[in-house]
């Protein structure tokens, strides 16, 4: 069980043996219909954005693809990095980061959620550090945009992910950030119709 999101090397063996026992299930495959529909609607190729807790990163090389050059993939584990890199040989090594998002010091444009929240310890003081960091590393009026599960938190620390519900997300979103939108996805795939929430979170 990982004890506390600060303690990186906890958090960098639990997600390396996922990644190494190819125990990945809630890799799609692709990006995000949400994220994919909200990121075609970007026009400047400019933004700085971060990806967080990124795993295979598919919203990141889609990003990349489109033309962002400004996108910056982060995971705890150097196992999906290495991936990244491998089907992406041309992107920047200094835009792949191995970091503890938790004590990560930078400020983006735009940060893009897909479901990372749902990856961590569910503790209030964790959901709490979550809100504050994402608000620490936007520019002034800088987005945090993504999906967030819409499911029930379970007690069973060990299976993830850790659900929520619209109301909790808001507890820990709305001191740091105005909400410009935040319901139920129209456009989520097939098995996870009905259970995510797409929001546009606004830093105050």
């Amino acid at each position: 069980m990982i004890q506390s999101i600060k303690n990186t090397e906890q958090e960098e063996n639990y997600w390396t043996t996922r990644y190494t026992e190819q125990l990945t299930g809630w890799d799609i495959g692709a990006p995000s219909e949400p994220l994919k529909t909200y990121i075609d609607q970007l026009d400047n190729k400019d933004l700085s954005i971060l990806v967080p807790g990124a795993g295979n990163a598919h919203e990141a090389e889609y990003l990349f693809h489109q033309g962002f050059k400004n996108v910056f993939v982060m995971d705890i584990s150097p196992i999906p990095l290495s991936n990244f890199k491998e089907r992406n040989p041309t992107f920047p090594d200094n835009q792949l980061i191995e970091a503890n998002f938790f004590e990560h010091i930078d400020q983006y444009d735009l940060i893009l959620e897909q479901t990372f929240f749902c990856s961590f310890l569910p503790t209030k003081a964790n959901r709490k550090l979550y809100g504050k960091t994402m608000a620490k590393l936007l520019k002034p009026q800088g987005k945090l945009v993504g999906v967030w599960f819409d499911i029930p938190l379970i007690k069973n620390t060990d299976k993830r992910p850790f659900g929520g519900t619209k109301e909790e997300y808001l507890t820990y979103l709305s001191p740091f950030f105005q909400l410009k939108t935040f319901e139920k996805c129209y456009n989520s795939i097939k098995p996870r119709a009905g259970q995510e929430l797409f929001g546009i979170c606004i830093k105050k």
